[in-house]
């Protein structure tokens, strides 16, 4: 693997969501992530190209960590190891004889990374949830959707992923930087209700500040605002705008072809209504494609609402490869990019216990060890 992150080592026990995420993306970094499955595949995440967040990862080893056997191996191979990712309720990695004590004392240089929806501890750390609860508990949920409507979910982007993986991802790295300057290791406690409320740091400035209400739709970035929306074109496709600075807004209006005095005063909340009817019949009279000729190569921060399917194809998209195709799946390619360590076009995602026997020798496990994980069914056999 090549990448900022080329040579770390990184354990990644088998889960669902913001975990295989967080693995994905120090994957995409260049980290050599060894998943550890479980010995029967569960079929949740898919278990061939089509499971984009399993990318990445050069083996799949599929090994019975409630069995001794299979435990005393994890803990060896949590002693070769620069990091681990683990997305269990807590107390679980605990109960199997793998928590952060026994591994940190073995390994104390370890980055023990824990993804959970609540944290660690709390009232609530030991119930289960999912994206929307996380997100429901901090605000973000509530902020989102129509006026006079209910909330509405952003599918699991921002508690899964934004909040979650993607935190975890940078909590993992910090520690691996602190590590390296002082040789110790640590517990990563990434809790998905903290990682959304920290993605909500503007809102909150906003609403200190009185720059935004608690009623959905009513606001600036809410879709309140007549200039920052989504409108409707003629042909069913749809048109987003974001022209917030005055400079901007001037071009919105120039080649939308409104204006009168309550476009002139942009920032009165009391014209929003008005001013949303009469651009949204504006962008009724032209296609999609007719307003994407009209707004491209300007700075009237308008853009396509694109689908899935049209994203990978868009100019822009095309032109920075921002979607890579893997065994035939389009998927979005790693990001950010890096200069001076860029990473190789991501591999695809590994078959299911595809590569223990590889994996456990790669780790330092010898053939005795491997044998006896063998006859103890510990592990399973590779296809």
């Amino acid at each position: 693997m090549t990448g900022p992150l080329s040579g770390l080592r990184v354990i990644e026990f088998a889960g669902l969501g913001p975990g295989p995420f967080c693995a994905m993306m120090l994957a995409d970094a260049g980290a050599d992530v060894l998943r550890l499955d479980r010995l029967t595949a569960s079929g949740l995440a898919g278990d061939d190209a089509t499971a984009v967040m399993h990318r990445n990862r050069r083996w799949s080893a599929a090994m019975d960590l409630k069995s001794d056997a299979g435990r005393s191996a994890a803990l060896k191979l949590m002693d070769g190891a620069d990091a681990l990712v683990e997305g269990f309720r807590p107390g679980v990695m605990e109960r199997l004889g793998l928590g952060p004590d026994v591994a940190l004392e073995r390994n104390p240089k370890l980055v023990y990374g824990r993804m959970t929806g609540w944290g660690q501890t709390g009232p609530w750390a030991g119930m289960a949830g999912h994206d929307i609860d996380y997100i429901a508990l901090t605000g973000a949920l509530h902020a989102i959707g129509e006026k006079d409507g209910g909330p509405v979910p952003p599918l699991n982007l921002v508690g899964d992923f934004g909040g979650g993986g993607m935190l975890l991802a940078f909590g993992i790295t910090a520690a691996l930087l602190s590590a390296r300057e002082t040789g110790k290791g640590q517990v990563v406690d990434a809790a998905m209700t903290e990682g959304t409320a920290l993605l909500m740091a503007s809102t909150y400035g906003y609403k200190a500040r009185g720059a935004m209400t608690l009623e959905r739709g009513s606001n600036m970035l809410d879709g309140g605002a007549h200039f920052y929306g989504t409108y409707e074109c003629a042909d069913g496709g749809w048109m987003a705008v974001g022209a917030i600075e005055p400079q901007f807004y001037t071009l919105l209006l120039e080649k939308t072809g409104v204006g009168g005095p309550a476009f002139d005063d942009q920032w009165n909340r009391d014209n929003w209504p008005g001013c949303k009817e009469a651009l949204a019949a504006a962008f009724k009279t032209k296609t999609r494609d007719n307003w994407c000729a009209i707004f491209d190569g300007t700075d009237a921060c308008a853009a396509p609402v694109l689908d899935m399917d049209e994203a990978p194809k868009h100019a822009h998209n095309s032109a920075r490869a921002s979607f890579v195709e893997i065994s035939g799946v389009p998927q979005p390619a790693p990001a950010p990019r890096f200069e001076g360590t860029p990473a190789t076009t991501p591999i695809p995602p590994r078959a299911h216990g595809a590569d223990t026997d590889q994996a456990l020798r790669d780790w330092g496990l010898d053939e005795a060890e491997i044998e006896d994980l063998r006859r103890a069914d510990a592990i399973a056999t590779e296809p």
